[in-house]
């Protein structure tokens, strides 16, 4: 059950698509799952390299060494603690992560980080007049699994499925379809408002959690399970 030495990379946070030079569409992803599930694995003697987007990175800060954390396309090298790279745009997180996949082998792959689906077919230079209405026209975005599947792709995939106003069922129903699609380990389906998620394995097998910090739990217990 050891996770020692492991290699995992989390992707958490919201991203960012352009509208014009100030302005973008983003979302209400704080990252606090991929945050709390790099902590809880650092711990447990695992490798972990974090893709965090535009969020506080506060409650990760004894965990990081600074040697290894960076902003920009510097190289950094690993000397313990959770290697943090950071992120804005969709376009940022697809370099980086297809540039760390193609660096290094992980065991595991966590794709918690909340993808942007669009982006707008047109982004205007400069700011955009505030006293003029405008209409956007949007067009769907490339999934970023498809990336993870071609460059890594003997890495077990963990990844996420947001919904809202949906019933259990629902939710559960639309992502194993994703989880088939993907070929995930595993998906974690989970909605906001009340929050609840489940934890679903290719069998099938369900784990449910009411709390963020009781899907971690739950899903490292899952993911120690198949290291046995």
């Amino acid at each position: 059950m050891s996770l020692k030495n492991k290699r995992i990379l989390i992707t958490a946070g919201p991203t960012w698509v352009p509208i014009d030079s100030v302005r973008v569409i983003s979302n209400i992803a704080t990252g606090e799952t991929g945050r709390l599930l790099a902590r809880k694995l650092i711990s447990l003697g695992a490798k972990v390299t974090l893709l965090l987007g535009a969020v506080e990175s506060c409650c990760l800060d004894k965990k990081i060494n600074p040697a290894l954390s960076y902003d920009d396309n510097r190289q950094c090298r690993r000397k313990g603690g959770i290697k943090l790279i950071r992120f804005k745009f969709f376009g940022e997180l697809r370099n980086r992560l297809n540039k760390e996949l193609s660096a290094k082998k992980y065991d595991y792959i966590i794709h918690s980080a909340a993808i942007s689906d669009f982006k707008p077919t047109r982004i205007f230079n400069g700011k955009l007049d505030s006293q003029k209405a405008i209409s956007l026209k949007l067009k769907p975005l490339p999934k970023v699994f498809r990336d993870i599947q071609r460059v890594s792709p003997k890495s077990r995939l963990v990844m996420f499925k947001l919904e809202a106003g949906v019933s259990d069922n629902t939710l559960i129903q639309r992502a194993k379809a994703a989880q088939h699609k993907a070929g995930a380990e595993f998906i974690v389906a989970n909605t906001l408002r009340p929050y609840r998620a489940f934890v679903i394995d290719r069998r099938g097998n369900i784990l449910s959690a009411n709390s963020k910090n009781d899907l971690v739990r739950k899903l490292i217990k899952r993911i120690q399970f198949l290291c046995l």
